[in-house]
């Protein structure tokens, strides 16, 4: 639960970073475009650019994020920020069946060969398991998983996790696991301590650091179409930190280009 939240904190981070990015919202409910504050002006969104994957353009039809006016400012970074949306809409979901065909699978992997410009591609999925996320995986280099710190997302989370040894097993020997990421803790609550020292035993050393504890502002920040890094207040600058770090984690430190779906 809770991935396009991972998503965003892992596109501020990375937009904080330099690190030119771009966002694939294949989500159908398109929250992640929401949240990045794109503007679509004309371009073709990610559905269609799926239908039309041999001759589509995704970095011509990617929309910048509106996140980039407040980044223009920070002097920290050497050159110009980039961060781009491959953005959303219900079309997409007519991939999101569970008996979409090998070539198929196939049609974002096809769109994004033909990028140049971004060094990290983030990948958010719906929350099932049908063709859009199998897809998300064929045109991934790896693959984290977030889960809540409850019941029942630590039991989906091992059961992805063994869907997704099956699908490496017959479509993506080169896929790896990033990892999974407990998101939404809450210190205080004895069910959540109990859940995350259970993901400890059951994820070993698969589970990330840090944990993402949960934000009573996080709703806010989304609403209204901010990185969390450029949010003020303590609290939000704790979340940026550990975005960070979260970063790092998942990356590749010595290969940049990378493409991680979640």
């Amino acid at each position: 639960m809770g991935k396009t939240s991972v998503t965003l904190g892992l596109a501020s981070a990375a937009l904080a970073a330099g690190i030119p990015t771009l966002v694939v919202d294949l989500d159908p409910h398109a929250d992640a475009s929401t949240g990045l504050g794109v503007r679509p002006e004309g371009r073709t969104d990610i559905g269609h650019l799926l239908k039309n994957a041999r001759r589509g353009d995704i970095e011509a039809d990617a929309a910048p994020s509106s996140w980039l006016s407040r980044a223009a400012g920070d002097a920290s970074l050497t050159r110009p920020p980039v961060l781009d949306v491959a953005f959303g809409a219900a079309f997409t979901g007519i991939y999101d069946r569970p008996d979409l065909r090998a070539r198929d699978l196939r049609r974002l992997s096809a769109l994004l060969s033909r990028t140049s410009i971004y060094s990290l591609v983030l990948i958010d999925c719906p929350p099932s398991l049908n063709g859009l996320t199998r897809m998300a995986w064929t045109a991934s280099n790896r693959v984290l998983l977030v889960a809540e710190p409850s019941l029942f997302s630590v039991a989906g989370t091992e059961r992805t996790m063994r869907a997704l040894d099956l699908f490496r097993t017959e479509f993506a020997p080169e896929l790896a696991t990033a990892g999974v990421v407990a998101n939404r803790y809450r210190p205080a609550s004895a069910e959540h301590r109990y859940r995350l020292d259970e993901m400890r035993s059951m994820f070993g050393t698969s589970l990330l650091s840090p944990v993402i504890a949960e934000q009573a502002n996080w709703q806010q920040i989304q609403g209204a179409a901010y990185a969390v890094h450029h949010w003020p207040g303590e609290a939000a600058r704790t979340a940026a930190s550990h975005f960070d770090d979260l970063l790092r984690n998942v990356t590749d430190s010595g290969k940049l280009r990378s493409r991680a779906s979640h």
